[in-house]
């Protein structure tokens, strides 16, 4: 084995009480991609802050290339040829991508980007390995893969020698993920290291050479990846045998929701198109498609957030005249956003503040104009334990949790006021193997409570485990339902193509 370009050496951080890193060391060798796995909240991403400067170590060092950096400086990090691409990606939508790769490469005071050498550079690293895009495209109208690749190109054009990509598939397709591991596999080949954060085990054995365990803030195993297995890597992570729910058969009630002919505009383009599908009661519809297709929409349109323009959308047998979020929520629709930190949470403020957020009005959780606390506090305590939300009490501030923790809360939150509609977006996306199976129960227990679930989710492996019937998304428009029963990974793979029909 070749020398260590990187080594974290008894790296601890705390945040008040909570202890996030506690005394890890781990090392990263030249060529080789190395895997970072644990729960929600084990510190995996807090270690790479740390690595990366953007938090300082309460105590350890971290060495690169046999020198030590100082700690909390990110340029420190660039310069020793150190790269992250966040989970979030920070990119600027109004500009092109060779504008996005060159910002703050170039003096402040500079007369001008040099646009034709970096060019040059731009398109080398991307046939040198693999990572194709126009560098002339705006970034706002790019895919997310596209955007990815701006990403890590980012790094590359700074000559980074040693990647970390922080949940680097939680946002890209099944297809996109395979690509994109097959351009890291030629990065390591290449001779770059990388470190890789993931929830997705069958990635991690496909790509990884070894894996690092974190569980509650230590290292707690190292494997090989050719060496261990789905079940034992989950069984490390969280410290006990993960088994997935299996979903009951049972016979739906009455239709809940039910839309026809739908077309919902914005800004002069249509973003749905003659959209139908019903829901019932005690059965979960199942949405399935490639990202950027129409997903969004369609979870606005029935969270009461976008008016249809055409069609009609019904709700409890009543047509819905005047949708709004305020409304769907007063007839008992709950929602799981896709974007939990845009659409499902205010970061500043406290945990039992989001937690009855959507229903302090009208409800046990005020009176006379005020907030009531008391029963407030006492619901977001009961959501954290029922749901497993970790990294901090009632009077936190839900933006120290991480993103699975919040995504926790916010099914929690929905889920323990027994809704009769759940609309569930991309419920489980950046949640660890125990945190998918706990949501996957929650969501077959309220499945068998009666409540009508559509779930929009462009993972094929939780579509065919919890949906009774399923639609593809493609272009805004839905394909026609059929039962899980005729479903399987290619026929929906067709189907999220536009191929509907069974015998072609």
């Amino acid at each position: 084995m070749s020398e260590p370009v990187l080594r974290l050496e008894g790296i601890t951080k705390r945040f008040g009480t909570l202890t996030a890193n506690d005394d890890v060391t781990l090392e990263l060798r030249q060529g080789e991609l190395l895997a970072l796995l644990g729960e929600n909240g084990a510190g995996k991403t807090t270690l790479m802050n740390i690595l990366f400067g953007h938090y300082t170590p309460d105590a350890g060092r971290v060495v690169a290339f046999g020198h030590e950096l100082p700690p909390g400086k990110p340029r420190a990090a660039i310069e020793a040829r150190i790269g992250m691409v966040h989970q979030h990606f920070a990119l600027a939508a109004n500009l092109t991508v060779i504008e996005n790769v060159i910002a703050g490469t170039e003096r402040l005071f500079s007369f001008g980007l040099d646009k034709s050498s970096a060019r040059a550079k731009l398109k080398e690293l991307s046939a040198r390995f693999g990572l194709a895009v126009d560098p002339d495209a705006r970034v706002g109208d790019l895919s997310v893969g596209e955007r990815q690749r701006v990403e890590i190109l980012k790094s590359l054009y700074r000559d980074a020698r040693i990647l970390i990509l922080d949940e680097p598939t939680a946002v890209l397709t099944h297809q996109e993920a395979e690509k994109l591991y097959a351009t890291l596999r030629g990065m390591a080949e290449k001779g770059l290291s990388l470190i890789f954060i993931s929830h997705k085990l069958h990635e991690v054995l496909a790509a990884a050479d070894r894996v690092v365990v974190l569980r509650g803030g230590k290292v707690v195993a190292e494997r090989r990846a050719a060496e261990t297995s789905k079940d034992e890597l989950a069984e490390l992570m969280v410290g006990r045998r993960v088994a997935r729910p299996q979903r009951d058969v049972q016979a739906p009630g009455a239709v809940l929701m039910r839309a026809t002919s739908v077309d919902v505009m914005s800004s002069g383009t249509k973003l749905l198109s003659e959209v139908s599908f019903e829901v019932r009661a005690g059965e979960t519809l199942g949405i399935i498609g490639v990202s950027g297709n129409g997903q969004s929409a369609l979870g606005q349109l029935v969270s009461g957030l976008a008016k249809p323009t055409e069609g009609r959308l019904e709700m409890l047998g009543k047509e819905i005249q005047a949708p709004s979020p305020r409304s769907f929520v007063a007839a008992g629709v709950g929602r799981i956003p896709e974007d939990r930190n845009a659409d499902g949470v205010v970061g500043d403020m406290l945990i039992w503040e989001n937690a009855v957020l959507e229903r302090v009005r009208g409800s046990e959780f005020s009176a006379a104009g005020f907030v009531r606390r008391t029963p407030s506090r006492a619901f977001a305590q009961t959501v954290i334990e029922r749901f497993d939300v970790r990294g901090g009490t009632p009077d936190s501030p839900i933006r120290l949790l991480s993103g699975g923790n919040m995504q926790k809360l916010i099914l929690g939150r929905n889920l323990a006021t027994s809704p009769r509609i759940l609309i569930a977006a991309q419920p489980t996306r950046g949640l660890d193997e125990g945190a998918v199976a706990a949501v996957h129960a929650e969501i077959l227990a309220a499945r068998r409570a009666g409540t009508a679930i559509l779930l929009i989710s462009e993972d094929l492996d939780e579509i065919l485990q919890l949906a009774d019937r399923v639609q593809a998304i493609v272009r805004g428009r839905l394909s026609p339902a059929i039962p899980i029963g005729a479903a399987d990974p290619r026929r929906l793979g067709l189907m999220m193509a536009g191929v509907w029909d069974e015998a072609a």
